[in-house]
């Protein structure tokens, strides 16, 4: 059993800062990828920012250059520092690992709300 706790989210005003972090515990041989995804209300949930188990990382159009993702090998965990936070970037931000067990599962975080307000 795996379990992902996140924590971070809040309300910020339009250009402030949050770091989102995604921590897994449990029975966990290694993880492959990590990542974040939000989702706005009325809106599909998207891919915001990932990392593969070598570190490249993959950013959606909308946050480049603004928010970096990491991740923690050690403590199992994965990191979201957004910086230039805008109002549209308000939603829930998900996170979600590839972990290895016995085989490869998807797992995803219960989600945190971030709030930016103009």
């Amino acid at each position: 059993q795996v379990q992902l706790v996140e924590s971070g989210g809040g309300l910020v005003q339009a250009g402030g800062s949050l770091r989102l972090s995604c921590a897994a515990s449990g029975s966990i041989f290694s993880i492959n990828a990590m990542g974040w995804y939000r989702q706005a209300p009325g809106k599909q949930r998207e891919l915001v920012a990932a990392i593969t188990s070598g570190g490249s990382t993959n950013y959606a159009d909308s946050v480049k250059g603004r928010f970096t993702i990491s991740r923690d090998n050690a403590k199992n965990t994965v990191y979201l520092q957004m910086n230039s936070l805008k109002p549209e970037d308000t939603a829930v931000y998900y996170c979600t690992l590839e972990v290895v067990t016995n085989a490869a599962y998807d797992y995803w975080g219960q989600g945190t709300q971030v709030t930016v307000s103009s």
